[in-house]
């Protein structure tokens, strides 16, 4: 009942938002009510799908008292097509109806940092970030380099991104977490499986409008960049660290040679970890249900275990195994239907949810 009274009232908001926009003279309103508008519209129509099947579903199953045992048998018939249909329209209407993350659309800070396990450790985040990167390109989104700090041996100590693009937060904030790899490094003569990790944060990046920061909550560092070569480095002190006083977190780039850059990199990386406490912090909800939700983003929680001997990959928030593990580092289509199932798993949590 609950739930037919949401779509009675969805339905009265739209037209009562139509009637709105007719009178409305134009200007911020005027945005404001049609961007509404626009967003309800898709769920208009797959509402209306329902009631159209639930409508022509009633029908069919009147028509199973005629005394014409042809005609019961045709709406029997009918019958089974329309209640398939009429699952397929609610559980649509459902999944629009669910509240979604403001953040969902936005780009992304993508951070990998080396865990346990010396360079071996090192050389996964390395792959890690490459198969990001790889999966980025392949989305058609556009990978830029914030920082990165390598080990000289092919390795990364930790590496940040931004990633620009549709829904690109939707897609990869599933991602943030511990990551284990199982192999045999190249280096180990005796053949041995080696365990080590790396650690994966995305962010959804903050627009200025998203988060303000007070210029005298700062402290802006400057040092020579530290690295395995270039130029540029231990030169100049164009490498930038910034703090942010009241809350003690703290952005660092070195990438670039100017210094105004790296500062503005800095700025960028700050203000998604801000946004992303925010984000915390206002939603109580979530904060209280982190651990049980497959989104929750604990960068403390191994979600997932590489291992090359047997070409898998497990995901253990959802128990999911896939012997792809190729397809899956090169960020094709593996990833993708991990990351899929991630999203339909947390969906069907939420649905859940609902009356």
């Amino acid at each position: 009942m609950a739930f037919e009274e949401n779509l009675s009232k969805l339905l009265a908001r739209y037209d009562e938002l139509q009637a709105l926009m007719a009178s409305a003279s134009g200007g911020q309103s005027f945005a404001s009510l049609s961007k509404e508008f626009s967003d309800l519209g898709p769920v208009v129509e797959e509402v209306n799908r329902l009631r159209q099947a639930q409508v022509a579903l009633a029908e069919a199953e009147a028509m199973m008292n005629d005394a014409d045992p042809e005609l019961r048998a045709l709406a029997e018939e009918e019958m089974h097509r329309l209640k398939a249909e009429v699952r397929e329209h609610d559980e649509a209407v459902r999944l629009a109806l669910l509240p979604r993350d403001e953040a969902d659309a936005k780009n992304a800070i993508l951070e990998v940092r080396a865990g346990t396990g010396g360079e071996e450790a090192a050389l996964f985040a390395a792959n890690l970030f490459r198969m990001y990167e790889r999966y980025a390109a392949r989305k058609g989104w556009r990978f830029e380099i914030l920082d990165i700090n390598d080990t000289g041996l092919g390795g990364l100590k930790e590496a940040v991104a931004e990633v620009t693009g549709r829904n690109v937060f939707a897609r990869l904030k599933f991602e943030s977490g511990v990551h284990r790899v199982q192999r045999v490094p190249e280096t180990e003569a005796s053949g041995r499986i080696h365990t080590s990790a790396a650690t994966v944060a995305v962010l959804p990046e903050a627009e200025e409008v998203d988060i303000q920061i007070n210029p005298d909550d700062l402290r802006i560092d400057t040092y020579r960049s530290q690295g395995s070569g270039g130029q540029h480095v231990n030169k100049t002190e164009s490498a930038v660290r910034v703090t942010h006083l009241p809350t003690g977190v703290v952005a660092a780039c070195q990438d670039e040679k100017s210094q105004h850059k790296n500062k503005a990199k800095a700025m960028k990386m700050l203000r998604a970890k801000l946004y992303d406490i925010k984000r915390q912090e206002v939603d109580s909800k979530r904060s209280a249900d982190r651990k049980s939700q497959v989104g929750s983003g604990d960068r403390s929680e191994r979600i997932r275990t590489y291992n090359f001997p047997q070409g898998r990959v497990t995901d253990h928030r959802i128990n999911l195994t896939l012997y792809k593990i190729d397809e899956v580092m090169e960020g094709a289509a593996g990833l993708d239907e991990m990351i899929d199932a991630l999203t339909a798993e947390d969906q069907a949590a939420r649905l859940a949810t609902l009356n």
